[in-house]
Formats: structure tokens, C-alpha cells, sequence
């Protein structure tokens, strides 16, 4: 049959002839034959696939294959085995010089028969080797295209582990190595499809195995930065960028632009090849990526790179704005180019002679892209001549060509120079680059770092965010004896009224300052924070004692009296209090001790210490305590007898044994579960309490904070070295101590012990383990009795008769992110949210707090993101998933506050009464003087900025004369529509000329 089959295939009868033969053999190859027949016929088919020197010849030699695959699978998998197909990716198949191209069209064509075969598995092995070699070879655009398409449609075949990775850092070579040789428009789309199926591949890899982006990200820049006399990569590389996710951006530009490893001309040889990748019209972000590492560069004052990129690149990025496909990113690029450029006009003056041309072309092309790129362009132009004023000679036609066209208002161009001026990025620089300001958009205000005291600025930023907290500092009176808590409103009142962009803390941080931390060097935000938080405290305990005194000697009222004797307000709102027990484990006698708290320090378990087991979330009607009641023989005190005891709670010497109850996001890589995975159901936003349920563990290299809290709770033994001397006894006795919290606070503070001395080294080491935070806490708090029963008839809180404990939720407010490997350096920035209770307008529904069924997650509150001078907006899912992209980025300090209850309605009644749950607290009139001085002086500053830039030039007419001068018709001679050489163009239709 085969011979026939040859014959009819060979022979000079036209194809329809040949048609009805082939029909009539190939109904025939559908009937049973013998494994000989059917081999020659698939040796004739591959022949005829492989090396037919037509079309009709492969697609009869393709047809043959596929009836022989679905009738005679045995006989096809003998033919199509491990053996042959190494030899056909080795070897080749064809006469020397002459191998064909379709060897993996036809790998493809057979694998989808012997998927279910017994040799699949050795057929996938050799695939993964052979197309990591293959990709090694820097196979062609086409050839690369085909590799990738086998792997799209056979995802076994993908290289694994640490090949997958060599994989992908390949494919990005072989891409770096791409290039169009035709002209043609027909050949440049088909090559446009083959670099679109390559990155393709390398985003579906990246979907399931986000470990494998950054080390590509690593060798792309290796690519782009090479300084080697060779040809420049291809443009295509930019396919690869538009699939990388926008939350690692910040990271990545960070980690590049602080690399010591990288040279200033490897970076301007990156960064100038990013930008010829705005040519690229399949680039999704790709201007995103780009004006990132701008920014980058400027905030480490990168500027000699940035001033020689701008200048080389900046003609070539606007002539790009005559290609609608990719003018949307070059306009974005452009824009910040210029923008940031604010010390010299000499960028902006390249593109005088250009402007006039292009913008004649976008109003020739009539179109809703050419319109707003139009409005744009008149807007970025309108600035440059604010910025660089008297040059009227030069502006004239640019102003003639774009006169037409809406004119920003001064506030607006204010803004945008303020908001891209590479001086912008570090305060300190002002003093060198005058810089027109403004506040975030945020309308947060930043705080300039002193020399390393990024951790101060977090803490600061933190406090401020606890707005409770922050009113109650504001409302404090003139002459209250606290010098530093003076200082502490003083900077609460600049942040909330200033006009300024940042502030410097200067004086607080002299006030503040611990006597033992080194000037100009990172400290423990942790250890500022309680020293702090003590100052404050003391500060005010003595302001009391002086007051005792003044009423010992009745000159004080009662009503001063009662005032003065309360608690301390770093107690109202940070202080708690736990009771630590310890139970002798012979005699079974227990001695309490309460103690007073303001933030809770969780350690990490030991590596073998499965926290997963201890972690699941308990009803609150199981949390109860149950070791007080001694056990019915001694021997059962050597189990676990404290394990099911309490419900979580966040501390850090003081916990019982029961789970913490968590609700919300979770932190990325943790097990799948339906609340604490991406989001909350519809149920749970109804009533997001009632969604508690089993937490699921976390895997091994990650922790959570619920985890952290329930391994502080647990029981600890003393014996041995550390046994309990027992009063009652009178000798040293094994004893087991557990910590039970007895008065939640009303932020609740936690820090992670993440840095531990490490003896072998001598120095401070940081634990990098990824712990979850959950948006919510649900912690139990041990009441007497009396309380819980007059709880649970109230309905309130979820306390169980006789269980001794209450249910206190907390939301989180802000988290400190610790960006480095030790605590004497890297850097601190943090994430925060105001919780509040209030309703629409400032107070609560008729009087009463909302209940937790009543108030929603508040995922929807707006998380800002405050780094020192810079405040942007943010959102839950960054803070959970910093550290999952950035290993280094690891939360450190935790405020939590706690949602109106029977504990804290006495506060929060304390609080509407002092005014601070109806709005914004009034100041006092010397601190309102001073910010109103500081702010008349701030506009001051910026309009002496403007009349020194106005020095530097010859006097103009008022803008009404410049104008009316400019408005006289005058001769066009306007182009053709097409941007000149000199422009950097071509005609509209050089699509060749825009790729490549």
C-alpha cells in the first residue's frame, strides 16, 4: 500500500486526480494490517510530512499520520518512540544541507496520540532535555515559535526545577537575538506573532512558578546592559517585560538602582535600550517599566545617567508620537522626561524645531487618539514654557502651532512640575535644583529622613495613623508639663495642616532621641517605639505626682483632682494588662502575677515546632481555661495539659493557649482557603465575624501572625536549669507557666521578634520567615465571672457563662516593614489606614458603637504607603504580598485597634466627650500661629523660586501682549503630515522603521 501511496503522490496527475487515490488508500489505512504494512506506511507519511517539497505533499503525508494514530495506535507508538525522536532533534531528518524544518510541527503532530502510552513519560523527559538545548542553540524567530507552541500545547514537556529556570533565561536570550529581516508589512505581523508566542510560553511559566521571575528578570538586564561591541538586542525583549506583575516593579527598580555591582555606563546602556523598547507595538507597561527606573535613578541621585539618556533619547521617544499603535506609552514616557528634566531647558529646546511638524500631523489625522495626545502634548508644552521662560523667540512657533489648543491653569502646572522633578525624590537636594512642591495627592505629608531615621519616620507615620491616639494628642491643653509630649502634637499638627510636601522632624527627634542610639546609623524602630512610648508615659506620671502635691496643699480642685489621677494616656490607648500563672507541677499550687503591657513581642517557634496543630480557629463557646482544676492523678500533668485553653491573642509575655481567630487577606503562598485566601465571600461581607473557621496552615517557610500569638500562649515548662522555686514547697520543683491576657489595649501593638543575636557571628541576625497578617483578630480576654455572665446576658461579645473569657476583635491599622537583612541597616517604611467607628457624619448611629455584625471588613479603607518624604496610595494586597515578592521586606511592627466592646466603651465614650469622634480637634492658638506662618512661608519659598528663574532671563511681555502678538495669522507651510529626519520619523507607513 505504501508503494501505491508513493506512486499516486509522485505521479503528474493533477491533485484532484490524486485526491480521489489518496481518499481510497487512506479508507483503507482505517482497516486492521499487519505491523509491517502499517510501519512502511508511517516511514512513507513522515518522508512526505518531513522532506515534501509542496504543500499538498505534507498535508497528505499529515493525513496518513493522524489515520494511523487513531486506528493503529500500537503500531504508531512503536514507530514513534524515545529512540527516533531523539534522532530526529539530534540529527535531523533529510539529506545533509538540506534537513527539514517541520521536525517539531511533527513531534507536535504525534504526541497528541501517545499521551496515554506507557513510553509518554520517557518521551516527555528527553522533550524537557532536548528543547533546553534546542533553545541553547539560538534557534530562529519561526523555529523558537514552534518550540514554544509544542510546550504551550504539551505543558509536560517544560523543563523542570532548576532547568525550568535555565529554561527561561535562555528563551530570553534567544529573544534578545531576534530580528526581522523582511520589510514587508505580511512578514513583519508573522514575526510579531512568533515573539508574541515565546513570551506567551514565558508567562504561563511565570503564572505557576513565580519563583522563576526575578532570576529572568536578572538576565534580561544582563542583556540590555552589556557594554560588549556586539549588535544591540532586539526590541522584542520588550514582549517580556509586559507580563511581568506591576507589584514586584518597585522592588525590582529598587534592588537595581541600589546594586553597587552595576556601573554607571551598564546603566545607561540599560535604560537607553529600555526606551528604544517604546518602538515595540505588542508592549503592554512597557512605560511603566520605563519611567520606574527614571525614578529610580533620581531618588538615588543617579542624575549624570539620567541627564545623558534624557538628551540622547528624548527626540527619538516624540517622533513615536506619530504612530497611533504605540503613542499612548511614548506620550507617557515623554511626558515624565520632561518633566523631570527641570534643571535645563536643553531637552525641551531639542524638540522645538519637531513640535510644529507633529502636531500638524495629529491635527491631520483626526482621530480620538490624535485628539487627546494633542491636548496632552499643549499641556507638557505649557509647562516647559513656565519652566523655562524667556526664550520668546524660539517658542514662538511651537506657541503658533499648539495656540488653538486648552491652556492648563497655573495650580495644575504647579502641580505636575512639583509632582516629577527628579528633586523631588530626595528633600535634601532642593538647595541645588530649585523645585516648584506639592503635597501628595494623598494629601498626607511625608517626613524627611534626618540621616537613617527612616525608623523614626515609620513609628511617627504609625502614630499619627492611630487617629484616636492623634486627637487626644492634638486636644492636649497649653501648659501641660510634657516638654516631649508638646512636641509630639506640635509635629501631629504640622502633619495634619502643613501645605509642605514633607516635614522635618528635627526637633521631636532631638526631644526623642535615646541616649544610647548612634547618630547617622539605623536603629530598632522596636526599641524607639518603647522608649518612646515610656518617655511619654513617665513624662506625664510626674506632671500627676506634681498635681498630688499641689492638692496636699489644697490648691487644687476635685474636679482637677479626678482629672490628673486617671491613667496616663499612653495607657488609655496603648496599655494593657496579663496575668502570667505558674502552677507547680508537684503541690499544683499556682501564684499569679498581673502585669502591665504597651506592646507584645512574639518570638518565632523552633524549625521543629509545628505551630499548624495549634492554630485552628475555636468557636468561642470551646475557649475557656481548664488547668486551674487540678487533674485526677499527677502523671497527667506530664501531657498537654494547658493546649486547649484559650482563644489567640496577640502578645508578647502574656497568652493562653487558644487559637487566634483571624478574617481577612492572607498573605500570598499560603494554603488555599476560602477566607483566608484572596478575599471574602458574599456571606462574609454580610457578617464578616460569622465567617471564622479553620485556619489553614501555612506552608513550612511561612508563618502567620495567629501562629506567632498561639505559640507565646502556649504553655511553657520550666525544669531543669530554669525549674520554679515553690513557696509552698519550699524547694525548686518542675512548674508550667502560662500567660493569660486580662485587659486588651486599646491599640494593640505587636512586634515580631524577627532579629537575634547570633553567637557564632557576634552580630544580630534577621529571622526572613514570611508570617500572614490577618486584616482581622478575634482575641480572647479573661474576665472575672460576675463580668462574663452580665456579658453573655447582654448578648455582647460572644462570651460563653462560665467560660471567664470575652471575645475582643481588632483591625489592623498599620504595619512597619523592615526592608534588609539586619537590624543595624537597611531601611523602614510602613503601611497604614485610619479604622474608625463613626458613621457617616462623625458619630455613631443613635449614640451606640456599630456592632461587628454591623461593620463591614473595611477592605475598601484607603491603605496609604508612607516611605519617608513619599506618600502614595496602596492597598491591602500590597501590604500582604511585600514579603512574598521581596524576601527582604518582612513586617515588623503591628497596630492593631480594637472595635468598640464592653472593655473599651468607656474610652470611647471618653472620647466623644473630649470632642474627638466629631471631627478634627481645634489647636490652640500659638500652635495654629505657627503653622499658618510656616505655611504664608512656604508659598513665599515658592514664589522666590519662580522670580530666581525669572532672573535668568530678559523681561517679557504680560502674558495678554504675548499672546495677542502670537494670535496674528501668519503663512503656513505645514508639512505633509509626516515628522522629518531630523524627527527621528519616517512616512506613516515605515512600520518597518517603528519596530526595528
Amino acid at each position: 500500500m505504501d508503494k501505491i501511496l508513493e506512486a499516486v503522490v509522485m505521479s503528474s496527475y493533477p491533485n484532484n486526480v490524486k485526491q480521489g487515490l489518496v481518499r481510497r488508500v487512506i479508507e483503507a489505512a482505517k482497516q486492521p494490517m499487519d505491523s509491517e504494512q502499517c510501519w512502511s506506511m508511517l516511514e512513507l507519511s513522515t518522508k512526505l510530512y518531513l522532506t515534501g517539497d509542496t504543500k499538498y505533499k505534507r498535508e497528505i503525508g499529515k493525513e496518513v499520520l493522524e489515520v494511523y494514530g487513531h486506528y493503529h495506535p500500537e503500531e504508531f507508538e512503536e514507530f514513534f518512540n524515545v529512540r527516533f525522536l531523539l534522532s530526529l532533534l539530534q540529527e535531523g531528518y533529510g539529506p545533509l544541507g538540506k534537513r527539514s524544518h517541520y521536525v517539531l510541527d511533527y513531534i507536535q503532530l504525534g504526541l497528541q496520540f501517545v499521551l496515554e502510552s506507557p513510553s509518554a513519560n520517557s518521551i516527555f523527559s528527553l522533550l524537557r532535555i532536548e528543547v533546553l538545548r534546542k533553545v541553547c542553540e539560538r534557534p530562529s524567530p519561526k523555529q523558537c515559535a514552534k518550540i514554544c507552541k509544542l510546550l504551550t500545547q504539551h505543558p509536560q514537556c517544560i523543563p523542570t526545577g532548576k532547568h525550568q529556570l535555565l529554561f527561561c533565561q535562555q528563551l530570553i536570550r534567544c529573544i534578545g537575538q531576534f530580528q526581522c529581516i523582511s520589510e514587508g508589512e505580511e512578514e513583519i505581523m508573522e514575526f510579531l506573532e512568533q515573539v508574541n508566542k515565546v513570551s506567551g510560553l514565558l508567562q504561563r511559566i511565570w503564572r505557576t512558578q513565580t519563583s522563576a521571575i526575578l532570576p529572568s528578570l536578572k538576565e534580561l538586564f544582563t542583556i540590555i546592559s552589556s557594554t560588549e561591541e556586539q549588535e544591540a538586542p532586539s526590541n522584542a525583549l520588550a514582549s517580556v517585560v509586559q507580563f511581568v506583575p506591576l507589584e514586584i516593579m518597585d522592588g525590582v527598580i529598587r534592588n537595581l538602582t541600589n546594586d553597587d555591582s552595576i556601573t554607571d555606563v551598564q546603566m545607561m546602556m540599560a535604560i537607553g535600550r529600555m526606551i528604544d523598547w517604546v518602538s515595540w507595538p505588542l508592549g503592554k507597561n512597557i512605560d511603566k517599566w520605563i519611567i520606574a527606573l527614571l525614578k529610580g535613578l533620581a531618588a538615588v541621585k543617579k542624575f549624570s545617567i539620567l541627564i545623558e539618556v534624557t538628551l540622547s533619547k528624548i527626540e527619538k521617544v516624540f517622533s513615536k508620537l506619530l504612530y497611533p499603535i504605540v503613542r499612548e506609552g511614548a506620550l507617557s514616557v515623554l511626558q515624565y522626561m520632561l518633566l523631570s528634566f527641570q534643571h535645563s531647558h536643553e531637552a525641551f529646546h531639542l524638540l522645538l524645531p519637531h513640535i510644529p511638524r507633529l502636531v500638524a500631523s495629529l491635527k491631520k489625522e483626526d482621530s480620538n487618539s490624535a485628539t487627546s495626545s494633542l491636548e496632552q502634548l499643549a499641556e507638557l508644552i505649557h509647562c516647559m514654557f513656565f519652566r523655562f521662560s524667556g526664550f520668546p523667540d524660539l517658542y514662538e512657533p511651537v506657541l503658533e502651532a499648539v495656540k488653538a489648543l486648552p491652556i492648563p491653569n497655573e495650580d495644575r502646572i504647579k502641580h505636575l512640575l512639583g509632582q516629577n522633578a527628579w528633586t523631588s525624590q530626595k528633600n535634601e537636594l532642593a538647595s541645588f535644583y530649585p523645585r516648584l512642591a506639592s503635597k501628595s495627592e494623598t494629601g498626607k505629608i511625608g517626613l524627611i529622613n534626618l540621616g537613617n531615621t527612616c525608623y523614626m519616620n515609620s513609628i511617627i507615620q504609625s502614630l499619627f495613623m492611630a487617629s484616636d491616639f492623634r486627637h487626644s494628642v492634638l486636644n492636649l491643653t497649653e501648659g501641660n508639663s510634657q516638654p516631649l509630649m508638646t512636641k509630639l502634637q506640635w509635629l501631629f499638627a504640622f502633619l495634619e495642616h502643613s501645605q509642605r510636601p514633607a516635614i522635618s522632624p528635627e526637633s521631636f527627634l532631638s526631644a526623642s532621641w535615646p541616649p544610647w542610639f548612634t547618630p547617622g546609623a539605623q536603629q530598632d524602630c522596636s526599641e524607639y517605639l518603647k522608649y518612646l512610648l515610656d518617655r511619654l508615659h513617665e513624662e506625664e506620671k510626674t506632671g500627676k505626682r506634681i498635681y498630688q502635691k499641689l492638692k496636699e496643699s489644697s490648691l487644687m480642685s476635685q474636679a482637677v483632682e479626678h482629672h490628673y489621677l486617671n491613667k496616663t494616656l499612653i495607657e488609655k490607648m496603648f496599655g494593657g494588662k496579663m496575668m502570667t500563672k505558674i502552677r507547680c507541677l508537684k503541690c499544683l499550687n499556682v501564684s499569679s502575677r498581673e502585669e502591665a503591657f504597651t506592646d507584645l513581642s512574639l518570638a518565632f517557634p523552633p524549625s521543629d515546632r509545628n505551630v499548624c496543630g495549634s492554630t485552628s480557629i475555636l468557636p468561642v463557646e470551646e475557649i475557656g481555661p481548664q488547668f486551674i482544676e487540678p487533674p485526677e492523678n499527677a502523671g497527667q500533668l506530664m501531657g498537654s495539659p494547658w493546649i486547649q485553653r484559650k482563644g489567640p491573642m496577640t502578645s508578647d509575655h502574656a497568652a493562653p493557649s487558644v487559637s487566634v481567630e483571624t478574617l481577612g487577606f492572607q498573605e500570598s503562598g499560603e494554603a488555599a482557603n476560602p477566607i483566608h485566601g484572596n478575599g471574602v465571600g458574599v456571606d462574609a461581607a454580610k457578617d464578616p465575624l460569622s465567617t471564622f473557621g479553620e485556619q489553614a496552615c501555612a506552608p513550612k517557610d511561612s508563618r502567620s501572625v495567629p501562629d506567632l500569638i498561639n505559640y507565646f500562649l502556649s504553655p511553657e515548662r520550666l525544669t531543669a536549669e530554669n525549674k520554679y522555686h515553690c513557696e509552698k514547697c519550699a524547694s525548686l520543683q518542675d512548674a508550667e507557666k502560662v500567660a493569660e491576657l486580662t485587659e486588651g489595649p486599646h491599640y494593640l501593638i505587636l512586634t515580631l521578634l524577627r532579629f537575634s543575636f547570633d553567637p557564632r557571628t557576634m552580630k544580630r541576625k534577621k529571622i526572613l520567615d514570611n508570617v500572614s497578617i490577618p486584616v482581622v483578630l478575634k482575641l480572647p480576654i479573661l474576665v472575672a465571672p460576675e463580668e462574663t455572665e452580665e456579658v453573655c446576658r447582654r448578648g455582647k461579645d460572644g462570651a460563653v457563662p462560665g467560660s471567664g473569657f470575652m471575645t475582643v476583635v481588632y483591625d489592623l491599622c498599620s504595619v512597619v516593614v523592615h526592608s534588609g537583612i539586619s537590624s543595624e541597616s537597611g531601611h523602614y517604611y510602613c503601611y497604614s489606614r485610619e479604622c474608625t467607628d463613626t458613621g457617616p457624619h462623625g458619630q455613631p448611629r443613635d449614640g451606640v458603637p456599630k456592632s461587628a455584625s454591623d461593620k463591614q471588613l473595611d477592605f475598601e479603607i484607603q491603605w496609604y504607603l508612607f516611605n519617608d518624604t513619599r506618600v502614595s496610595f496602596s492597598s491591602f494586597e500590597s501590604v500582604s504580598n511585600v514579603t512574598s515578592f521581596f524576601p527582604k521586606d518582612t513586617a515588623y511592627v503591628l497596630f492593631y485597634r480594637q472595635r468598640p466592646g464592653r472593655q473599651s466603651c468607656l474610652l470611647h465614650e471618653a472620647l466623644a466627650e473630649a470632642g474627638c469622634l466629631r471631627g478634627e480637634p481645634s489647636l490652640h492658638k500659638d500652635l495654629m500661629e505657627a503653622i499658618s506662618k510656616d505655611n504664608i512661608l512656604f508659598l513665599q519659598e515658592q514664589e522666590k523660586e519662580a522670580r530666581n528663574r525669572a532672573a535668568y532671563i530678559s523681561a517679557l511681555p504680560k502674558s495678554p501682549l504675548w499672546w495677542r502678538d502670537l494670535d496674528r495669522d501668519k503663512d503656513d507651510d505645514s508639512s505633509s503630515g509626516g515628522c522629518s529626519p531630523a524627527a527621528g520619523g519616517g512616512g506613516s507607513g515605515s512600520f518597518h522603521g517603528l519596530v526595528f
